[in-house]
Formats: C-alpha cells, structure tokens, sequence
C-alpha cells in the first residue's frame, strides 16, 4: 500500500477538522494537542516513549532554527519571534524533569533574547529553569552552568534586582575563575558584568576598579579591537562620567564609538550605545550643543533599528526629554517624558525601577 505524502496527509487532518490549514501555517485545536501529548499505554499511537520522542524532536527542531542566530542581534530577531510561541507551548506543557540539554540550550537562547527585550519576568522565569537544568544534567562546574548562572544575574540587573543579581554575579565570577581561570572568555564576561551591577547599585567605589580590571585583562587576552573589549571600554567611560571624571570619560567614548562603527558597523546595537554614551557625556560636561543633536540621531537610529518599543529605544526617548529639559525647551521635554512613560509601563510594566 502506498504510503501517503505529506500534503496528502494534511489534507486528510484538515478534511477530520483535525487541523486548520492556511497557505503557510498549520494550526492544531488546543483539544487535539491535549489529547495528542497525554501519554496513554493502551493507544499504539500516544505511547510515552513515543511522546517523548515527539517532545524532544520538537525541541531539537526548534533549535536548529535559531542555529547561529545572536539573541541580541536585531537581524535574528524575526526567527526568535517566530520560534517564541512554539517554544513557550514546549516548556508550559513540559515539566522541567523532562527537558533534555537540547531543550535547555532552546530557552537560555529564548531567555536571553527575552531579557534582551524587556520581558524580564518571563526571561527570569525561563533563565532559572535553565540554570536549574544545568546543575541537573552537567552538574555546577560545567561551563554551561556558570553561563546560565551569569546570564541569569544579568536578568535579575535589568529588571532592577540587584539584592539578587549582585551576590549571583559575585558567585559566577568565583566558580569562573575557579573551573575556567581567571583569563578565560566568560570569566572576563562574569567581571565585567559584576562590575556594572555595582555602578547600577550606585556603587563606584568597587565598581571602578572592577571594570579597569576588566578592560585590562581583556585587551591583554582578546586584544583592542576585539569586539568584546568594545563594552567593558564602554562601561568604564560611564563609570567615570557617574563619578564626575569627564577628562577621562569623554576620550574613551569618542573613542570607543570610532572603533564601534569601524568593527561592529554603524547600526549594531554596541555602536548605538557607544553614541548614546557619547551623547550623555557631552550632556554632563554642559555641552548640550553637542549632546541634543547626537541624542536625536541616536533616537532616530533605535527606532530604525531595533523598533520603537525596544528598552534601548525607550531609553534613548527618556534621554532626549532629559537633555531638553536641560536646555529648558520644555515643551519639547514634557510630550517626550510623558510618551516615554506611557510606553515604558506599557511595554516594561508599571513596576520596574
């Protein structure tokens, strides 16, 4: 007996109204999934071994579609949108004993882009689950562990936390330079990142020396140019202009921007907050000539590039008002402040700081 092809069988699940079919989407009633993941021994085809299998190619399919794609790169994030609700069916129907280390590595990149966009509860949520998955299936000294228990602090420092994000960064730079060495990739990554949640907890007096430390060890391992040498320059310069050293700040950015458009390209994300920084610093020297028309690019650029509703879009929004409101144009700060508000509780939620 022939076997039928593919268009052939969904033509029959669409003709049972087992699935609805579009041009390019294959939609499955919510009661048919429920009936078709509960595992049931007496029916040959909802075997548990055979769900299982089915779980699990789903995560490993998933994957493979966000195969080299950075979560912090606009250019991939169509793909993650894509994949996103797929995947939150996977891990909300799934319980966390039965993820595999493919399933894990799917939500800590889902995780990420999810942090990346301003979802920093579900991001949490997700981020502990993988941390969580690590310690069970590689054990804590894996180098995927301590990447999740870093990725996870960083989660917990945009959304605000800093009571937990602080004593995580602290313990993932310890277990780096434990299992990895203290000149390895991520436990550079892990001093930078602890560095940046001082300053943000208003700390610079730890934060200052952490991030020289880090720019330091980074040039020296990594090199200059290096893209990864890009943001602890960055973070540096903003930890000298919160203490008021703009004679060294100021350099360093400019600096730091020439290099970013001529490594990374006018439009990465690392270039626009090498502007924004630059912008920020000429603000805090007085020079608001300088600062406002670079704050209006920098706007202009976030909303081309990384969309409107963005947390770096909504920043540069907030920055521009500030910088009108330092030069005392009030009527352009004020709309601006209260869009900014608007839209941040709308898409951040009313709660974060």
């Amino acid at each position: 007996m022939r076997e039928p092809d593919f268009s052939e069988a969904l033509g029959r699940l669409a003709a049972y109204s087992m699935i609805i079919l579009t041009e390019d989407t294959v939609a499955v009633h919510r009661l048919v999934q429920a009936v078709t993941r509960t595992p049931d021994p007496t029916d040959p085809h909802r075997r548990p071994a055979d769900i299982a299998t089915g779980r699990d190619s789903t995560a490993i399919l998933l994957l493979a579609a966000l195969s080299g794609l950075d979560p912090l790169t606009p250019a991939a994030w169509p793909a993650y949108r894509m994949v996103l609700p797929h995947a939150r069916a996977l891990w909300e129907h799934a319980t966390p004993d039965t993820d595999t280390t493919q399933t894990n590595l799917l939500l800590n990149k889902l995780g990420v882009y999810l942090e990346g966009q301003g979802d920093y509860g579900t991001a949490i949520d997700c981020l502990i689950r993988v941390r969580d998955n690590g310690l069970r299936l590689k054990g804590p000294d894996h180098p995927d562990t301590l990447i999740s228990q870093n990725n996870l602090a960083y989660a917990y420092r945009a959304a605000g936390d800093l009571e937990r994000a602080i004593p995580l960064f602290e313990a993932a730079l310890a277990d780096s330079e434990r299992v990895l060495g203290p000149d390895h990739p991520s436990t550079l990554a892990s001093r930078n990142n602890l560095a940046y949640a001082h300053e943000s907890a208003g700390d610079l007096g730890r934060a200052i020396p952490l991030f020289e430390a880090a720019l330091a060890e980074r040039e020296r391992v990594l090199g200059p140019d290096h893209p990864s040498t890009l943001a602890p320059r960055n973070n540096l310069a903003g930890a000298y202009r919160a203490a008021g050293d703009l004679e060294r700040a100021i350099p360093i950015v400019e600096a730091v921007l020439a290099d970013s458009e001529r490594v990374l390209g006018p439009d990465h994300p690392g270039t626009l907050t090498s502007r924004n920084n630059l912008a920020a610093a000429y603000e805090s020297a007085g020079d608001l000539e300088r600062a406002i028309p670079l704050f209006e690019a920098v706007l202009a650029d976030s909303e081309r590039v990384l969309g409107p509703d963005h947390p770096d879009t909504l920043t540069s929004r907030n920055n521009l008002a500030v910088a009108y409101e330092s030069a005392g144009d009030l009527e352009r700060a004020i709309p601006l402040y209260e869009a900014v508000l608007a839209n941040s509780e709308r898409v951040l939620g009313p709660d974060l700081p």
